[in-house]
């Protein structure tokens, strides 16, 4: 994690700020698409900052510069930024939001004006700065700045947008065809009395046509946009991309350039169109998604002419079917397969070879292992390979030659997931390969039990991943401790491991959204004690509907199934801690494991050995 030396490129970009008369400018880390990980042509925030993380926004006055990030990502940013950056910790007590901060800067003069690229922020966000600096008043602005400026400051060396193949996924793994997703999404039109909807996020528009890609690393997507009205549905993509017979998958849907969005949505909106689809009366809306950026909102008119809501693309979405469901069961114990191997190899090479490893060659074997099974196309996100204190860096990336030897007699924590042509996985186990201490096997179980508990939970039908959050915390604050990152997060199917709308944590959108039979979502607490040590442990679960002796309010009552088959490691476990239910699951849940992946290792005594071993009942 060294330091970049972001002297020049800052003052460079304050000419340039200059020139167009920004005194405020924002760097968020999101591309026009709001995408959380992004090309490395749109790794901008990164490239101002020195600052590697997947979560951030850079702030840049004339005289200084702020980069403000969360709970994740305290630890690197505090080694990655030079000394010209000040880091706002967001969440913590008395720290300023990145937005407050640059409306102080805004309103500590006359007149100010903070600028953005109007793709990289949403119109909401957008909005919402500019009634905060009315409001605080000195009249300073929000400008939409056409250029975006530390693409100028990088220049010949911004490496090139991407433009790999786009690939149909089969009916046999999407188990509903475009055309279905289509019609839903125009009834949802229909109750809205709506002109259109317009998909912006690129998983979004891939689930909705069963395309996908591979523009952006480890998430299977392609730059894209579309339109969907009563009677046309237009994607918006480079047409060199498409792969042969995706006219068959796309019958009935316009292709246009993907440059063309802008300008195809601006007439759009300049159409006197009624409610009815005929010109005259009542002027009906487009819908954008909440998280559709600013300059769509302006090329479709503005707030006049727009409605903003959750989009009903991403809803669906997150509601697996049940051949996604099925798909997520079974490369679930397909990696799981891969992972028991890569553990007892790891191990043996520690302990029995005296082997000599960073953390980056075993992210690497790990790699091969899974490469070897069916269905693999790729990694969903970088290893999290991690020994020691590098453990408690909750999203720590190790680089070859910027990394540490794996140390047996410490803690390893990996977090790791992979793409299969029938689902996305993620899954963190924490192992020790020594003695642990006392306060690392109390720390682990403690985590445990707070996983079995968001397991083992039944809850009425309507209630939100923030009303369980507090389920996986509770045995860790009963000691005083916590962590400092969100409990799950949606995963998609062969698609983004981070998958809105639903998540588990105190985020207030998670309030909003209840969970629902179909979703699939992650169940990690976590502790992390700075230079010493982290833990985490990470199972994918999905909703499902589950019986309950009564049913108040005649609501449906649901739980979670779990589809992670690796096994907890035995040397961390407290089994003291643990209450009698506890420990039943955790027979339960090792025996299904050893059930459902034994059959991998019938020629492979090593993995089969160590599998037993942490297998075994308590």
């Amino acid at each position: 994690m060294d330091k970049v030396n972001t002297t020049d490129r800052l003052a460079r970009l304050r000419e340039l700020m200059s020139q167009n008369k920004v005194d405020i400018y924002i760097v968020p880390s999101e591309d026009s698409h709001q995408s959380e990980y992004v090309a490395l042509t749109d790794m901008r925030r990164g490239y101002i900052s020195g600052f590697s993380g997947s979560a951030g926004t850079a702030v840049i006055t004339h005289d200084k510069a702020a980069l403000a990030t969360d709970g994740r990502y305290f630890n690197q940013a505090g080694k990655q930024l030079d000394g010209n950056w000040t880091l706002l910790k967001q969440g913590l007590q008395d720290v300023l939001t990145w937005q407050e901060w640059a409306i102080e800067q805004a309103s500590s003069g006359d007149g100010k004006s903070i600028g953005v690229d109007p793709t990289t922020v949403t119109a909401p966000e957008a909005r919402k700065i500019a009634e905060k600096l009315k409001k605080k008043g000195g009249g300073g602005k929000l400008v939409a700045v056409r250029e975006n400026l530390v693409d100028a400051v990088w220049g010949k060396e911004k490496p090139e947008r991407p433009s790999e193949k786009i690939m149909v996924l089969g009916d046999e793994y999407t188990g509903k065809k475009s055309t279905e997703k289509i019609e839903e999404l125009r009834k949802e039109l229909e109750k809205k009395k709506s002109r259109g909807f317009v998909v912006s996020m690129l998983d979004e528009v891939a689930w909705l046509f069963n395309l996908r890609g591979q523009d952006i690393p480890y998430n299977p997507v392609f730059f894209s946009y579309a339109v969907v009205t009563p009677k046309a549905a237009t994607l918006y993509v480079d047409e060199k991309k498409l792969p042969e017979g995706a006219e068959k998958v796309l019958e009935g849907v316009t292709i246009r350039p993907y440059e063309a969005v802008f300008g195809d949505i601006a007439a759009l909106s300049k159409e006197d169109q009624g409610v009815d689809g005929t010109s005259g009366g009542k002027a009906a809306k487009y819908l954008i998604s909440t998280k559709a950026s600013w300059a769509l909102s302006q090329a479709l008119g503005g707030e006049e002419k727009v409605e903003e809501l959750r989009s009903p693309v991403g809803d669906a979405k997150a509601v697996k079917n049940k051949t996604e469901l099925e798909g997520m069961r079974q490369c679930h114990i397909r990696d799981g397969a891969a992972l028991t191997k890569y553990f007892a190899w790891l191990e043996n090479e520690l302990i029995e070879k005296k082997s000599t490893l960073d953390e980056v060659q075993a992210a690497d074997k790990l790699e091969a292992i899974r490469k070897t099974h069916d269905k693999f196309v790729g990694l969903s996100f970088p290893t999290i390979s991690s020994t020691g204190a590098n453990a408690a860096v909750i999203h720590y990336q190790p680089e070859e030659g910027n990394c540490s030897t794996i140390d047996p007699t410490k803690v390893y924590l990996c977090d790791s997931g992979a793409q299969y042509l029938d689902g996305t996985t993620d899954t963190t186990r924490t192992l020790h390969f020594g003695e642990p201490t006392a306060a690392e096997r109390e720390a682990y179980t403690l985590v445990l039990k707070g996983n079995i508990a968001l397991e083992l939970v039944k809850f009425p039908k309507g209630t939100s991943g923030f009303a369980l959050d507090t389920l996986a915390r509770q045995y860790l604050w009963q000691y005083g401790l916590d962590y400092r990152h969100g409990t799950g997060h949606g995963v998609g199917s062969f698609l983004n491991v981070h998958e809105g709308p639903i998540g588990i944590g105190t985020r207030v959108q998670y309030s909003e959204v209840p969970l629902a039979v179909g979703n699939v979502i992650s169940d990690e607490p976590g502790y992390y004690e700075d230079g010493n040590f982290g833990i985490r442990i990470e199972n994918i679960v999905m909703v499902k509907e589950v019986e309950t002796k009564h049913k108040f309010g005649d609501k449906p009552y649901l739980g979670f199934e779990h589809v992670t088959m690796v096994p907890m490691c035995r040397k961390l476990i407290d089994v003291k801690l643990l209450s009698e239910i506890e420990r039943s699951w955790l027979n339960s849940y090792h025996e299904e494991v050893l059930e459902k992946t034994a059959s991998y290792f019938k020629e492979d005594e090593l993995s089969r050995k160590w599998l037993e071993r942490e297998c075994a009942p308590y």
